[in-house]
């Protein structure tokens, strides 16, 4: 029956569309407590009772405390490793990572550390200020440079656990963190957001340019 199906269909993108909106809200609720009363103050069972759900309905949503905060790195985990599988095959994969890092740093994108969007600039205020975040960090940060080496492999015909693959992930990684952090200091000291973008990209065409001088024989130029 036509009513059947789409009864199914319906249900099945309303039950998303409901866990999405759930995520969101916990997420929400986390923050603004976070952000009003300090990460390390706020208990999960407060953000839980904010957002209107139980605690193991939380934790099936974020595993960690930390994870209601960094979800949204988590979010990007894959993306530099989508940017060398989706260049122009004519385009060396440190230029496709520049170009989509300047873009990123045009769109004022959040992740790149360049926005002045006040949730933004107290979040990385708060990530930097609290050493459990900054050293949770470091599990997204691991698995962004093993897809990122993954991607570059198949970029240049090397095994999966290629050394050389796996340093330039590392080293890529590693470099945009650094700018992102930068470019989170100078928007949370007050630098007028175009001051910000002009020595934004200064520095990221000459973390590039380095990269490339290092990794050069590696991935082109």
């Amino acid at each position: 029956m036509d009513t059947a199906t789409d009864a199914r269909g319906g249900t099945g993108g309303l039950r998303e569309r409901k866990r999405l909106r759930t995520r969101q809200a916990i997420s929400d609720a986390a923050i603004r407590l976070f952000l009003s009363e300090g990460f390390e103050t706020v208990s999960v069972a407060r953000v839980a009772d904010a957002a209107e759900v139980s605690k193991p309905t939380l934790f099936k949503y974020f595993p960690t405390k930390e994870d209601l905060v960094l979800h949204r790195f988590a979010d990007h985990e894959d993306e530099a490793a989508r940017t060398v599988r989706d260049r122009p095959a004519d385009v060396p994969p440190l230029d496709a990572l520049h170009r989509h890092l300047l873009d990123g740093l045009e769109r004022r994108d959040p992740i790149t550390g360049l926005s002045d969007r006040p949730e933004a600039v107290e979040l990385s205020r708060l990530l930097l200020a609290t050493p459990s975040l900054v050293a949770r960090l470091a599990d997204y940060t691991a698995r962004t440079e093993a897809l990122l080496a993954h991607a570059l492999a198949e970029a240049v015909g090397a095994g999966p656990d290629d050394l050389a693959c796996r340093l330039a992930a590392r080293q890529i990684v590693g470099t945009q963190q650094l700018l992102g952090m930068d470019n989170c200091r100078r928007v949370s000291s007050g630098m007028p957001l175009d001051a910000a973008h002009r020595e934004a990209v200064a520095d990221a065409d000459r973390a590039f340019a380095l990269l490339r001088d290092g990794l050069g024989g590696l991935l082109g130029r």
